[in-house]
C-alpha cells in the first residue's frame, strides 16, 4: 500500500493487524492505570477505532472470523476453569445458589423488561437470561487474600456451572426458535437432535481425549486436538439448531479434568486465547457500539442500561441472601457470594451479541442497539461492584478467620528431580509441579549428573534434558532451577546435591517396563545415605489422564517425621488433578488423617477405607486399572512404622501391580542427631 492510497477506514491486512496488535499491547497498560477491567478496555478501544469512533478500521470478515473463534474460546476457558471438585463437595449449596442466581434474575428481569422496557416476550426472556449469567472476574482477589478455600467461595465457583449452563440453554432455545419453525415437528426434531448430539459429545469426547493425551505428549498436537474438539462440538450444536457456544462450553467442562491447572497445555490454551483471539472478539464487539445512540435519542440507551444494571444487581443480591438464610451462613459470606456472582462478562456479552445478530421477520433485531450498548455499561458497572464487594468481604473474612495452620515443614520444601532418561522428563516435571507447594516460587530443582569421562554427546544430552525440564515448567509458569555437576557416580552426585541444596524431597523416575526392578541399586544407596523424603514414581500414562488415586498407608505412619509432608504432597496432587484420594489405612491413622485434611487441606476430597493388614496389598489390585495411580507409603529400616514385610514390598509391587501407575514413597526420617530433617 502506497502513502497516496492511504484512506480511512484502512483496508490493508498488514496495517489492520498492526493496529489490532498495538491495541492488544497498549490498551491493558492504559486501562490498568485507570483501574478499568481489561475486558472493558478492549471494548472501549474497539469503540475508538470503529466506524462510530475514529473510523480507522471497518468490521470486516477478519473480525467476524477471529471474533467467532474468540467467542468460542471464552466459553471453552470458562468450562475449563470451573472447579468440578468444588462443585461436587458443595453440590447442594452450589446447586441452590446456581438455581437461585438463574431463577431470581430471570423472573425479575422478565417482569421488568415487559413492564418498564416494553419488550416482547422473546426479547424479555433472552435479556433476562443475560442478567443471570456471571463470570468470576473477581476470583483472583480471593486467591490473593488467601480465602479461596472458604465455603462461600466454593459455593459461588460451583454455582457457575449451573447458572451458565442454564443461561446458555435459554439462549440456544431462543435463537433456535428464530432460526426454524416453531411448530410441533420443530420441537420434536430439535429435542431429538439435541439429545443425540449431546449424548455423542458427552460420551465420546472424554474417551477420545484420554486416548489422545496418553498416546501423544507433544503440546502442539494436543493444542490442535483441543481446537478440533472445540469446533466439532460447536458445529454439532449448530446442526442441532442451537448456538455453537453451548458446544464450546460443554467441551470445556468435559475436558476439565484432563487439562488441570498445572498442565502446560492449559497455559498454552490460555496464552493463545488471551493474547489474540479473545482481544480480537472484544475489539470487534466494541466496533459495534455507537456512542451517539447511548447519549442520544433522549437517553433511551442510558435508561435501558440503568434498568439492566439495577435488575442484575438486585437479582444477584436476592439469590445470595436466600442462599445465606437457607444454609445459615454469615452476612460476610453472603457479601462474598454476591461479589463473586455479580460480575457480568463472557456469557452476557455472548448472549447480547448473538441476540443482536438475530433478525426478526419484520427486519428488526431481537436485541436492539440500545441493549447491546447497555450491555457494555452493565459489564463495566457490575465488574466494578463485584471487585469492590469481593475485596471488602474477603479482607473481613481473612481477618476474622485466621488461615489454617501450615505444616511445620512446608516452608522449607525443596524438590529435586534427577534427570537421566529423556522419556521420563515430562512425567517427572509434571508430577513435581502437582505436589509442590505453590506458595513458594523457588522450590523446584532439576539435576543432571556427568562423569569426567563423558563425551560431548553425553554432555549435550544432559543439557537438553535440563532445558526440556525448564521449558515444561516455564510453560506452566513455574520456575525450575537447573543443576549440573560432575561426580564419580549418579548416587554420589545426587547425595552431594541433596546435602548442598538442603533438598527435602527427592523424586526419581522408574522405567515403565515390567522387567525393571522398582528398588534398584541406585534407590537402595539413596535410601541408606539420605534422610529426606524419596518418591519413586512410575507413570504408565500422562498425569492428567489418571482417573483415581489410591493410597496405602501402613500402621503407625503418623509417628514418622515426614508424615505431614507426604500428606501435603498427596493433597496437592489430589487438588491439582481434581481426583479424590482413596485412602486405605488403619483406623487410628484414618482418624489423624481426617483431622489433618479438615484443618490444612479443605479442598481435598478423601474417601477412607480401614485396612489393618498392610501386607494384604494384593487385594487392591482388582480395584486398579490402567488409568489408576497407587501411592504406597513405606519406611526405612529402624523407623517407627517399619515392618520386616516391607523388605518384600518392592518385589510385590513389581509383580502384582504392572498395569497401573505407581508411587513408592519413603517419608523423611529423623537423622542421627534425633532431629527431623529441615
Amino acid at each position: 500500500m502506497n502513502w497516496s492510497e492511504l484512506s480511512l477506514p484502512i483496508t490493508d491486512p498488514t496495517w489492520i493487524f498492526l493496529i489490532v496488535l498495538m491495541i492488544i499491547l497498549f490498551a491493558p497498560l492504559l486501562f490498568n492505570r485507570l483501574r478499568i477491567p481489561n475486558i472493558i478496555g478492549m471494548i472501549l478501544a474497539g469503540v475508538l477505532i470503529g466506524e462510530h469512533g475514529l473510523n480507522l478500521l471497518s468490521r470486516d470478515s477478519s473480525f467476524e472470523l477471529f471474533g467467532n473463534v474468540g467467542l468460542y474460546y471464552i466459553m471453552l476457558l470458562a468450562g475449563l476453569d470451573i472447579n468440578m471438585e468444588d462443585f461436587k463437595r458443595n453440590r447442594k449449596k452450589a446447586a441452590l445458589l446456581g438455581l437461585l442466581t438463574f431463577t431470581v434474575p430471570i423472573v425479575l428481569g422478565f417482569v421488568v423488561n415487559t413492564s418498564l422496557l416494553k419488550y416482547s416476550i422473546a426479547t424479555s426472556i433472552l435479556l433476562a437470561s443475560m442478567y443471570a449469567s456471571y463470570t468470576l472476574i473477581s476470583y483472583p482477589i480471593v486467591l490473593r487474600l488467601g480465602v479461596s478455600r472458604q465455603r462461600s467461595v466454593s459455593i459461588a465457583v460451583g454455582a457457575t456451572a449451573v447458572t451458565d449452563t442454564l443461561t446458555l440453554l435459554v439462549l440456544a432455545v431462543i435463537s433456535g426458535i428464530f432460526r426454524g419453525e416453531t411448530g410441533e415437528s420443530f420441537w420434536i426434531a430439535m429435542a431429538f437432535k439435541v439429545i443425540m448430539i449431546g449424548a455423542l459429545i458427552i460420551y465420546s469426547f472424554p474417551r477420545i481425549a484420554r486416548w489422545f493425551f496418553r498416546k501423544y505428549d507433544d503440546t502442539v498436537m494436543q493444542f490442535i486436538f483441543v481446537m478440533v474438539l472445540l469446533f466439532a462440538a460447536a458445529g454439532l450444536m449448530e446442526l442441532a439448531g442451537l448456538e455453537g457456544i453451548l458446544g464450546a462450553f460443554l467441551t470445556g467442562i468435559l475436558l476439565n479434568r484432563l487439562i488441570p491447572s498445572i498442565s502446560p497445555l492449559k497455559s498454552h490454551l490460555e496464552f493463545v486465547g488471551n493474547a489474540l483471539f479473545i482481544p480480537f472478539f472484544l475489539i470487534g464487539v466494541g466496533m459495534l457500539i455507537n456512542l451517539n445512540v447511548i447519549f442520544g435519542q433522549g437517553g433511551e440507551a442510558l435508561k435501558v442500561a440503568a434498568v439492566m444494571t439495577a435488575t442484575a444487581l438486585i437479582g444477584k443480591w436476592t439469590a445470595s441472601f436466600l442462599t445465606q438464610k437457607t444454609f445459615r451462613m454469615s452476612s460476610t459470606e453472603r457479601r462474598l457470594m454476591f461479589g463473586l456472582s455479580t460480575s457480568q462478562a463472557a456469557a452476557t456479552l455472548a448472549a447480547a451479541l448473538i441476540g443482536y445478530e438475530i433478525i426478526l421477520p419484520d427486519g428488526s433485531r431481537l436485541l436492539s442497539e440500545d441493549v447491546l450498548n447497555g450491555t457494555v455499561l452493565v459489564i463495566l458497572v457490575t465488574c466494578i461492584v463485584s471487585s469492590l464487594t469481593t475485596d471488602h468481604a474477603a479482607r473481613k473474612i481473612a481477618v476474622e478467620e485466621p488461615a489454617a495452620e501450615r505444616a511445620p515443614d512446608s516452608s522449607a520444601e525443596k524438590i529435586l528431580i534427577p534427570l537421566a532418561n529423556p522419556d521420563t522428563v515430562k512425567d517427572l516435571v509434571c508430577l513435581s509441579m502437582a505436589v509442590r507447594d505453590t506458595r513458594k516460587s523457588d522450590n523446584l530443582y532439576a539435576l543432571s549428573i556427568l562423569y569426567d569421562t563423558d563425551n560431548s554427546k553425553a554432555v549435550s544430552t544432559a543439557a537438553r534434558n535440563l532445558d526440556n525440564a525448564a521449558m515444561i515448567a516455564a510453560s506452566a509458569h513455574v520456575d525450575l532451577k537447573k543443576l549440573s555437576r560432575y561426580d564419580l557416580n549418579i548416587a554420589s552426585g545426587i547425595i552431594h546435591t541433596v546435602k548442598e541444596q538442603n533438598i527435602t524431597s527427592l523424586l526419581i523416575g522408574l522405567r515403565r517396563d515390567a522387567d525393571s526392578p522398582i528398588l534398584g541399586n541406585l534407590a537402595v544407596n539413596l535410601l541408606k545415605s539420605l534422610s529426606c523424603e524419596i518418591l519413586l514414581s512410575r507413570l504408565m500414562v500422562p498425569i492428567n489422564t489418571l482417573s483415581q488415586i489410591m493410597v496405602a498407608v501402613p500402621p503407625k505412619a503418623e509417628y514418622e517425621a515426614g508424615f505431614s509432608r507426604w500428606v501435603g504432597h498427596l493433597c496437592r496432587l489430589s487438588t491439582a488433578l481434581e481426583r479424590p484420594l482413596h485412602i486405605h489405612a488403619p483406623q487410628n491413622t484414618i482418624t489423624i488423617l481426617q483431622k489433618m485434611l479438615e484443618e490444612n487441606a479443605h479442598r481435598t476430597e478423601a474417601l477412607y477405607v480401614p485396612m489393618e493388614d498392610y501386607s494384604d496389598l494384593t487385594s487392591l489390585a482388582s480395584e486398579l486399572d490402567d488409568d489408576s495411580l497407587l501411592a504406597v507409603i513405606s519406611s526405612r529400616p529402624g523407623s517407627i512404622s517399619h515392618d520386616s514385610s516391607f523388605e518384600k514390598l518392592p518385589r510385590l509391587l513389581g509383580r502384582e501391580f504392572t498395569r497401573c501407575s505407581l508411587i513408592l514413597l519413603y517419608p523423611e526420617k529423623y537423622d542421627d542427631s534425633g532431629q527431623a530433617l529441615s
